[in-house]
């Protein structure tokens, strides 16, 4: 099946779409801090480099199904909650507006919890009465990727659409039965000491491990106020988008309670902490190594790991619209 991806980042959902055998034709991508790495993993796909704002669905080519999350900034809980006051939570209609035009198949959304909050839930509902009335029956759920055999709580709502006209309902999948996949398993053997940048130009020149690189800036009151360690026998922390915030490295032991808005490192083992670094973010978020991420500043590195789906996660959504709706 022929897939168009919209709002791709570095292409962790078409990634796991690629691998359950669909065919990721055409791509979209504005932001050029991430261009270079999706389109150096992701050599078969035409990458359109424009505004979504300004792209006319002339421009997009007949699919069976559109893939991609909305920028989530004017969702999340952990912002400012603009919603459609903010530019970036508009572009959603964009995707509303392509999906409408086109209509493939299905299509599929991610984004986060915070869409579901009581002071977005009407404009999430409104949402999807426009795909709805475009002709297709639509189903949403909350998945947790460490649901997923992904090691990371990393929960998020997804949207899947199908076309009226094909007569079938979309199954989201179930979480599986085994047992976690923990930091140990998911990161263990890496043990090669990481390169250290704050602001200075990244050397991306690797003897071993590719983008292992890891961000020494500053911790602020607000990383301090809770703990950040999770052990090796534990799953991971979300990973995000912003360096600063990027989980400690479970080597060091977890950081010690002093009132119930701080915490401090333990005495005489600081140098045990250190952010994870974009590989092991990579290596958590199920990124093959040869996965490569361009970047010559080091936030850059973790802005794009961090918002993209997994794609391990993805590949399991995409076997799901197979089995359930075309096969």
């Amino acid at each position: 099946m022929k897939v168009v991806s919209l709002f791709s980042g570095c292409g962790g959902l078409d990634l796991g779409f690629k691998r359950a055998g669909f065919n990721v034709l055409w791509a979209n991508e504005y932001d050029s801090t991430i261009v270079e790495t999706y389109s150096i993993n992701h050599p078969n796909t035409f990458l359109e480099t424009s505004d979504i704002r300004t792209i006319n669905e002339s421009m997009i080519p007949d699919c069976d199904g559109i893939i991609g999350g909305p920028p989530c900034q004017a969702w999340s809980e952990g912002g400012k909650c603009l919603g459609l006051n903010d530019e970036r939570g508009k572009v959603f209609l964009d995707y509303i507006r392509i999906v409408s035009c086109k209509r493939p198949k299905f299509f599929l959304i991610e984004n986060v919890k915070g869409l579901l909050s009581e002071k977005h839930i009407r404009t999430f509902y409104s949402f999807l009465s426009i795909l709805e009335r475009a002709g297709y029956i639509v189903d949403y759920s909350v998945l947790n990727a460490a649901d997923f055999k992904i090691p990371q709580d990393r929960v998020r709502v997804f949207v899947v659409g199908i076309r009226k006209d094909i007569n079938r309902k979309f199954l989201f999948p179930k979480a599986t039965t085994e047992s976690f996949i923990t930091l140990r398993k998911a990161i263990g053997d890496i043990t090669e000491q990481p390169k250290v940048y704050l602001d200075d130009f990244v050397n991306q020149n690797y003897t071993n491990w590719l983008n292992h690189d890891v961000y020494t800036g500053p911790y602020d009151e607000k990383y301090m106020s809770r703990n950040r360690v999770r052990s090796w026998n534990e799953i991971s922390f979300t990973i995000q988008a912003l360096a600063k915030n990027a989980p400690i490295h479970p080597q060091a032991p977890k950081m010690v309670y002093i009132s119930p808005n701080k915490r401090v490192f333990v005495s005489g083992k600081e140098f045990l902490y250190r952010r994870l670094s974009i590989r092991e973010c990579a290596r958590i978020q199920s990124f093959p190594d040869k996965f490569r991420f361009i970047y010559s500043d080091i936030k850059n590195g973790y802005k794009m790991v961090g918002n993209a789906v997994p794609p391990r996660l993805a590949y399991v959504l995409a076997n799901a619209i197979l089995n359930s709706c075309f096969i």
